[in-house]
């Protein structure tokens, strides 16, 4: 009984000490109480936790975030310095989607048997584009609606670029994901009609990203502090955007070659970043 309650959690991490006792459940056999459930379970090391979230990487996206890795492993701040990061990240009214556990063993939280795919955007919430670069913050965008590639011109025309020219200098090299409106001709044609220098990033790649610390460094701030509508959720992030020390992206910066030596070490997989 002991063995098939430890097997029943290995097959499926994701469930409970009812569904576990469920499946043990024999006729011929007293069935264990949830207790002896979850003690058995702690006592073969399997305890239950928050999982890491992480994308599904193909194969073909492992090996080229190990090669970009490599190619930027020895960079440092000055070699980033004229370059834009950029991302959008969706901000919930009320709280977070929910907590979801898991039971695994200690110190595999970023084994990919234990993690969660993710799933982005939901509603209720507040989507926001943002960018930075080595020496300043950019301005937040709000995004109303479907963000399609006209949307996302119109953010790269009016606020990325007269920003970026402004603070890193006409020769700033912009990232972005791999994202479908991101990779439009429509938005291939916008960068080679204003001359923006592109970065190569490899796809599914969040965790070299910095600029996804900044959101989380936002999140933090905002931890327990209730909007009342999108209005002021969005007033809310603006403050909290506009407040974060340069000190933050020197920190964000610096880290890149441990974000490199992570996916490498990783074989691409995806990384506590």
């Amino acid at each position: 009984m002991d063995r098939n309650i430890v097997r029943a959690s290995r097959e499926d991490p994701q469930r409970s000490s009812t569904d576990i006792q469920m499946v043990v459940k024999t006729p011929n056999e007293v069935t264990p109480s949830l207790r002896t459930v979850r003690r058995r379970l702690q006592d073969a090391g399997l305890h239950g936790r928050r999982p890491a979230k992480k994308p599904s990487i193909s194969k073909k996206n492992r090996i080229a975030r190990v090669a970009w890795a490599r190619a930027h492993l020895h960079w440092g701040r000055q070699d980033w310095a004229n370059h834009v990061f950029s991302d959008e990240s969706k901000f919930n009214l009320f709280g977070t989607d929910g907590i979801k556990w898991i039971r695994r063993p200690v110190g595999c939280r970023f084994d990919p048997s234990y993690q969660l795919q993710t799933v982005k955007h939901g509603g209720g919430s507040v989507m926001v584009w943002g960018c930075f670069s080595g020496t300043s913050i950019g301005s937040l965008r709000r995004i109303t609606g479907i963000m399609d590639r006209f949307v996302y011109e119109d953010i790269l025309e009016n606020t990325m670029r007269p920003w970026a020219r402004s603070t890193v200098g006409r020769a700033f090299v912009f990232q972005q994901d791999n994202d479908p409106k991101h990779t439009s001709k429509h938005i291939k044609e916008w960068f080679r009609r204003r001359h923006v220098d592109l970065l190569d990033w490899p796809s599914q790649s969040p965790d070299l990203n910095p600029i996804e610390h900044l959101w989380e460094h936002v999140e933090r701030q905002l931890r327990g502090v209730r909007a009342s509508n999108a209005n002021q959720k969005f007033d809310q992030l603006q403050d909290v955007w506009q407040a974060i020390p340069m000190s933050v992206i020197d920190t964000l910066l610096d880290s890149m070659p441990r974000r490199c030596q992570a996916v490498i070490d990783a074989k691409g997989f995806p990384t506590k970043y």
